[in-house]
């Protein structure tokens, strides 16, 4: 760990938090493996239930966007970050029972995962958003639409398993859906996204210059999480791009969960 200091947030920095392992359960009986980072010293303002891209294709818990929102915004923002394995996913926090379902049983996992934030307990999880990537979109606009959530934030909408009564539920919820669109996605890019949200009046379609689905690269990810700041908590931001105080690497933290049995 870096000692005490100005230094510049890299992709495999990692701010100070509280971290705790989680586990959910589903109402088909499951046991969900997660995570639940917390700032370290206040209470959070806005908690983030994430939703990982397609599991299918690589996508977990660990999926770098949503890892680095927790190694940051606790600390940056005092945001909390829920980030868990959906059923039969697999990440270095473990494995979830049960397996894939192409976006169906995974209906349990969304709501286990809004129920465990809704009733959590020192601190409470207070202004809860879905922020779904990919896949992880889908769920979101299908199972998300929950009294307990504010709104949806989507990065990198296919709009694949999702339909337009789940968009049309969203916009009778009168509740906020901000979408991130790479201009260059593979899927869904941005003239075609403002067209498919306008069936939600209160959506925001954001393109992305240069971004692709997955958004590598140092500067699409703050992008990333800069919007997602703005979102939950208006007026704050942009990050900061240095943090006076301890850091530490992820890369020596993957070594050392690798090693633990």
């Amino acid at each position: 760990m870096n000692s005490v200091g100005a230094h510049l947030i890299r992709a495999s920095s990692v701010l100070p938090a509280r971290r705790r392992d989680i586990e959910l359960h589903t109402a088909d009986g499951l046991r969900l493996v997660g995570e639940l980072a917390l700032p370290l010293e206040r209470d959070p303002v806005a908690t983030l239930i994430t939703l990982h891209p397609l599991p299918t294709h690589g996508g977990y818990m660990d999926s770098h966007v949503f890892k680095k929102a927790s190694y940051r915004l606790p600390a940056l923002a005092d945001i909390a970050v829920l980030r868990f394995n959906t059923r039969g996913t697999t990440s270095t926090r473990g494995t979830s029972e049960g397996s894939y379902d192409a976006a169906l049983d995974e209906r349990f996992d969304v709501a286990a995962a809004i129920e465990f934030a809704e009733f959590a307990e020192h601190p409470a999880l207070v202004n809860r958003w879905l922020v779904g990537w990919s896949f992880g979109t889908d769920l979101a606009l299908m199972y998300g639409n929950d009294p307990a959530v504010e709104g949806a934030i989507l990065l990198s909408p296919p709009l694949k398993f999702s339909g337009p009564e789940h968009l049309q539920g969203w916009a009778d919820s009168g509740k906020p859906v901000v979408a991130l669109v790479p201009e260059l996605d593979d899927y869904l890019r941005p003239d075609d996204a403002v067209k498919r949200f306008s069936a939600i009046p209160r959506a925001r379609v954001i393109g992305v210059e240069g971004a692709r689905h997955l958004w590598v690269g140092e500067p699409y990810l703050r992008r990333v999480l800069d919007e997602i700041v703005a979102t939950v908590r208006p007026g704050f931001g942009p990050l900061p791009t240095t943090w006076d105080g301890d850091m530490a690497s992820a890369s020596v933290i993957e070594h050392v969960q690798r090693a633990t049995p």
